[in-house]
């Protein structure tokens, strides 16, 4: 048996040896944070508050400004599909990561260098694709380490990173614009805001040769016939939610700009929108350890439904406000409780799930745009898309408590 000062001076050196390995484990999560912020909340958004200037210098109406958003969601869609493939060609994911992170940066400050719709398209679709590569590889990479690591509950700080940079974003965009710069020059400091955030997440999210290997499945896949109880209908309200949101995530500046009494919250809308989102992970998914998954999910739907008829209908800044609250603080929840709901749903084939949610998600986003856009041009109102949109979470809400009553939904509701 050691000596009293022995076992003092073990416990001493176990409790630094402690602290250093919680203060490494954090560092993905910093790291993923910012690739987030990057490829997500710049990358993948930042087109909503650079919109109204590109709108007004090009002449665009508003079905091809949501063309142009429907081909970034495409290629989000694209990109998320090929993410989740059980390996990837040629180097680790890590690799992959970082890749995608530089094309992210690289095709938002091209933005401000192509001059045909052809060319934005490709651009967005690109981008799209890229900021797909890095939320689903490098939450699988922070995601792992934080919980080799015994750090699980910090995983809500890698996900704050869309809020983080959605807000970063609004700050930017608005800083140039009121220093007189168009909208080439938002995309070119959008690009290269980004940017910075790639030496950052190589350094924090370092290569690990346990990390690199690819994952195989667990288990053989189902066949379609044999899907779990409940995941059809899941999908169905993910899609429905991808539709309704992106509507409001598109446009919500733009019909800032578009009634005079607001314009003065162009740039704080896009904030709100931004600092909202910074905690509603981690709200949400307390949320869910009180409800379970299917009822937070569905209550984070109807509040979803409720800011965005709000900024359609409600013209004025408390409307435009809550609408951007309302947003902001819900839409990656209910990313995240969607995905924890699949997970539970085929604990054997998690990764199928996980690529049916996506295509679901995907679609709904891409088709959103294109009916707001279409819509918005014949009738030369932001209600109609609006409340079209509302309609579509209010029916996603729906079918998720229908889910969570059934017998079969409940072994995977969430609550604890």
């Amino acid at each position: 048996m050691l000596p009293p000062t022995w076992r003092e001076e073990v416990r001493r050196v176990g409790e630094v040896q402690s602290r250093r390995e919680r203060a490494t484990g954090l560092a993905p999560a910093v790291g993923g944070m910012l690739a987030l912020a990057a490829a997500l909340g710049i990358g993948r958004f930042v087109y909503t508050p650079i919109l109204p200037a590109m709108a007004e210098a090009l002449g665009l109406t508003k079905t091809e400004a949501g063309l142009i958003a429907s081909a970034n969601f495409a290629g989000y869609l694209a990109g998320a599909l090929l993410a989740a493939l059980p390996r990837l060609p040629g180097g680790s994911r890590r690799a992959w990561f970082l890749a995608a992170l530089a094309a992210s940066a690289l095709t938002t400050a091209a933005m401000g260098w192509a001059d045909a719709t052809a060319s934005f398209l490709l651009l967005r679709f690109v981008g799209g694709a890229a900021s797909a590569f890095v939320l689903v590889l490098g939450s699988a990479l922070v995601l792992d380490r934080l919980a080799r690591a015994g750090l699980d509950r910090w995983g809500a700080l890698h996900f704050a990173g869309v809020g983080l940079g959605i807000a970063a974003s609004a700050i930017l965009v608005d800083a140039l614009q009121a220093a007189g710069a168009g909208w080439r020059t938002l995309w070119l400091g959008s690009g290269a805001a980004a940017a910075v955030a790639l030496p950052l997440a190589a350094a924090l999210v370092r290569p690990e040769a346990s990390v690199g290997a690819q994952p195989t499945p667990s288990a053989a896949p189902r066949s379609a016939a044999s899907l779990p109880a409940g995941l059809g209908a899941l999908t169905l309200c993910h899609g429905l939610f991808g539709f309704g949101y992106v509507v409001t995530a598109t446009f919500i500046v733009a019909a800032v700009r578009s009634a005079p009494a607001l314009r003065t919250l162009e740039g704080e809308v896009w904030l709100v929108v931004g600092l909202a989102a910074v905690p509603s992970t981690a709200a949400w998914t307390w949320a869910a350890q009180l409800l379970g998954v299917l009822p937070a999910y569905a209550l984070a739907c109807l509040l979803a439904a409720i800011g965005v008829a709000a900024g359609g209908v409600w013209e004025t800044a408390s409307g435009a406000l809550l609408a951007a609250v309302l947003l902001g603080g819900t839409f990656m929840g209910i990313t995240a409780l969607g995905f924890a709901a699949a997970r539970a749903a085929a604990l054997d084939d998690g990764r199928r799930a996980s690529a049916l949610m996506t295509a679901g998600f995907g679609l709904g986003q891409v088709v959103g745009p294109l009916v707001a856009g279409r819509l918005l041009d014949a009738t030369g109102s932001f209600a109609p898309p609006s409340l079209l949109a509302a309609a579509a979470l209010a029916g996603a809400a729906w079918i998720a408590i229908l889910a969570a009553r059934r017998g079969d939904a409940t072994a995977w509701a969430g609550r604890r």
